[in-house]
């Protein structure tokens, strides 16, 4: 350093300088590797998020819960045998809600413009969808209840498929071992229903019922498939306001001619009305409600945790109904919770061509052709647990 200028001194860095310089970009570098979360943190929020996507499937079982129990009370202690009526209640409660709000609309949301658009195809989802209901509930009076239970289980099986052929969506070796789980856990609670006697019950024509009940839960399946296609593309309240019109419409004109002979016999008083108010409640919340943890889950979530809904009804019916109890009921019941967090615990994917999802970002956009040399991952994946985007292919433009 004595033989060196004062212009050298300065203009070179001392090997002491240089080592200060990499250990300070060295600890920039851990700085930014460390804003990245820990494995501990994201295996957390993968733990949270199941949790929460079980919980909201637990809080559909409850409302449907509460439309058993406030069914059971008026066909059973005031005899009003009146489904299509109670289904009416709700369709005009989806009206005066979702059917206004579309009707205030400006632009390509407004209700005249949807209509004009796609008005016949929400016409036959109201259709599906009250009919769906009237099957189910018109089932008990043919067949058993652990007949009903067994084979409303049918539901499953017709979503998975209709998810799998028009929604793409593909599931993984986890998701099958989580729905078997969930079967055998009703197939538990069934077993439990024979046990204890609960499987007597109307049963003078049990094909019929049976038939009904195959017909109800592919009709579930079909518009349960159908309204998670359009929430993703379109909108919740697109979806319940023209439910909440062809519903009414279909459900009024099914009433005129099946039911109103029926709805004059009902012993109006202010019981029966707070339970007809108590059924569309929950009813009005059920429609409400699911769209959103549809859109969080996926349609073959949802109804998996509604298995879950026959045996809440069974807790409250200890009290209310003076049921008897066996220790087979708490076994289904946490045996269905495990098979939904098997479901839950991982995601599903999307088979699709990456090249029609960019498109569809982007339309204005000019269309690029990707490498078919090498295969490509779908960039999109549907979870259980949210949506998540996957690393893009790059692609190299000319």
């Amino acid at each position: 350093m004595r033989g060196l200028s004062m212009h050298q001194r300065w203009s070179k860095p001392s090997h002491r300088t240089s080592v200060i310089l990499q250990c300070s970009r060295h600890q920039e570098h851990r700085s930014e590797y460390n804003t990245f979360p820990s494995f501990q943190e994201l295996m957390s929020y993968a733990i949270w998020e199941m949790l929460i996507s079980v919980a909201l499937g637990q809080v559909l079982s409850l409302l449907i819960c509460g439309i058993g129990l406030t069914s059971k009370y008026l066909s059973e202690d005031f005899h009003a045998n009146t489904p299509v009526f109670q289904s009416f209640l709700n369709y005009i409660l989806l009206f005066l809600v979702y059917t206004t709000t579309l009707a205030v609309r400006q632009g390509e949301e407004n209700l005249l413009a949807i209509l004009r658009r796609r008005w016949w195809k929400y016409m036959i989802l109201g259709l599906i969808d009250l009919e769906a209901n009237y099957l189910v509930v018109k089932a008990y009076q043919y067949t058993t209840l652990t007949s009903i239970q067994l084979l409303d289980c049918f539901v499953i099986p017709v979503v998975i498929l209709l998810s799998w052929f028009f929604l793409l969506i593909r599931y993984k070796a986890v998701h099958f071992l989580g729905i078997f789980v969930c079967i055998l856990g009703m197939g538990c609670m069934a077993g439990a229903d024979v046990l204890v006697g609960r499987h007597q019950g109307a049963g003078e024509n049990k094909l019929v019922g049976d038939l009904l009940v195959l017909g109800g839960a592919t009709l579930y399946g079909i518009s349960n498939v159908w309204e998670e296609y359009i929430i993703r593309t379109l909108s919740r309240v697109e979806f319940l306001g023209m439910i909440g019109l062809f519903g009414a419409f279909f459900s009024g004109i099914q009433l005129a001619i099946m039911e109103h002979k029926e709805l004059l016999k009902v012993p109006w008083d202010w019981q029966i009305g707070l339970l007809y108010v108590g059924f569309s409640a929950c009813m009005f919340g059920l429609y409400s409600f699911m769209p959103v943890v549809i859109k969080k889950t996926s349609a073959t979530s949802v109804n998996l945790s509604l298995l879950t809904a026959d045996l809440y009804s069974l807790f409250c019916g200890l009290f209310l109904f003076h049921y008897k109890f066996s220790g087979l009921y708490l076994l289904s019941f946490f045996t269905i919770l495990i098979g939904l967090m098997l479901y839950s615990s991982t995601s599903t994917y999307i088979a699709q061509d990456p090249r029609v999802y960019k498109q569809f970002r982007n339309p204005s956009g000019p269309v690029v052709d990707l490498p078919t040399t090498a295969q490509v991952e779908p960039s999109v994946t549907y979870t259980s647990l949210g949506q998540e985007t996957e690393e893009e292919p790059h692609v190299h433009v000319a």
